[in-house]
């Protein structure tokens, strides 16, 4: 027979208590501030914004729900994530990819993990994503808010790091053969906001969500009807049907680059239509030279895990 220690805790079949029931002191750390965290929503003591972002519920539930897939499923690493400001306001530009848009899930996930200050990211939002309640609300809360001028403005002015996918559904809804091939990137108005507020441009380039849903083909004709831009077939789904919802493990690796200055210009450039035109050319280009470059550092998109 094996002797067993009695004095040291077991982690078995209940995952939290030792041999005499007790909670260790890091358990009941987490018990005690999920009581607390709980008691707060159900007295209604926490505070949102103007645009409805609660910074507690965003990290307590949305990005502790994401972390795993992060930190264990996607493996994601950051590089030069300095490059994005401490506390000024800051557009982070960023491709758009994936089928479904995780990618801008873990890009917050990311800012605020591993940044040295731990920033909050402003995600602006394609209107169908507003049209939907449930979800429209959650994105609010969240800290997400609708792809306008106004808002824009407004975040930035404040000092808030502010997200942006000027690919759209363009982006994130190509096909696996066009794979880190930037789509076209609309009229630059991400650019006109940040010479308004005089805020530098950190281009961001992320590799790894090209593959999490391998989109081989389209169901044009039941995305129209259910008012989607599109309805994705990968190897996976529909045939698997939920199962095929689980992306694949493909390995992560999001990048940010030297910021490009605005406050260079007078904010009256923001309406001169060349300006605008050229700048936007010169970040579209920048995110696609970094995606090159994340490549061919990370290599094979399934590398064994660890």
């Amino acid at each position: 027979m094996i002797p067993i220690d009695r004095g040291r805790s077991s982690r078995g079949a209940g995952g939290f208590a030792d041999f005499d029931g007790a909670l260790d002191p890091e358990d009941d750390r987490r018990l005690a501030e999920l009581l607390a965290f709980v008691r707060r929503r159900i007295a209604g003591e926490y505070e949102v914004d103007e645009f409805g972002f609660d910074a507690e519920l965003t990290d307590k539930v949305l990005l502790e729900i994401m972390r795993p897939l992060y930190r264990h499923w996607f493996r994601a690493e950051t590089v030069d994530v300095e490059n994005v400001p401490g506390e000024s306001g800051a557009l982070v530009v960023a491709n758009h990819s994936g089928t479904i848009p995780l990618d801008a899930l873990m890009l917050q996930v990311a800012l605020h993990d591993d940044h040295p200050d731990r920033r909050a990211l402003r995600l602006l939002g394609a209107d169908l994503v507003y049209q939907l309640p449930l979800l429209g609300h959650l994105a609010r809360k969240t800290g997400h808010t609708l792809a306008c001028r106004e808002d824009a403005d407004r975040l930035l002015r404040k000092g808030e790091l502010v997200g942006v996918f000027p690919e759209g559904f363009k982006g994130v809804g190509k096909p696996f053969s066009e794979r880190y091939k930037l789509q076209r990137f609309g009229r630059g108005g991400f650019v006109a906001s940040a010479i308004r507020a005089g805020v530098p441009i950190v281009p961001c380039a992320i590799v790894g969500a090209e593959e999490i849903y391998p989109k081989i083909g389209d169901l044009r004709f039941l995305a129209r009807a259910l008012g989607l831009p599109y309805l994705p077939i990968t190897p996976l789904f529909p045939w698997f049907g939920l199962l095929g919802l689980v992306p694949l493990p493909s390995k992560w690796l999001i990048g940010f680059g030297e910021p490009i200055r605005t406050d260079e210009y007078d904010p009256s450039d923001a309406d001169d239509p060349m300006l605008v035109f050229n700048l936007t050319d010169q970040v579209r280009e920048v995110i696609q030279q970094q995606l090159n470059e994340l490549r061919l550092r990370r290599g094979h998109a399934f590398p064994p895990f660890l």
